[in-house]
């Protein structure tokens, strides 16, 4: 995790957010995966910063991370 993004059960039913906010990090990803600009976003939603826009693409990328198991596994 990083210190931008929290999870908390008592937040947005635990959603990870904007750390100090309500933004959820799949608003600020549907906007830029709608095609929104980062600029935009920052301008949709001003209490956020560019680091924050930044740290909410580096935890989706750690999500998207798997590791491979080999095919023996797989098919065990």
């Amino acid at each position: 995790m990083n210190d931008r993004i929290e999870i908390n059960p008592e937040i947005c039913h635990g959603q990870p957010v904007i750390r100090g906010t309500r933004i959820t990090v799949s608003q600020i990803l549907g906007s830029l995966s709608g095609g929104d600009s980062f600029q935009s976003v920052l301008e949709d939603y001003p209490g956020l910063t560019a680091s924050d826009l930044s740290a909410a693409m580096t935890f989706a990328s750690s999500l998207a991370r798997f590791e491979e198991a080999p095919y023996e596994l797989a098919l065990a």
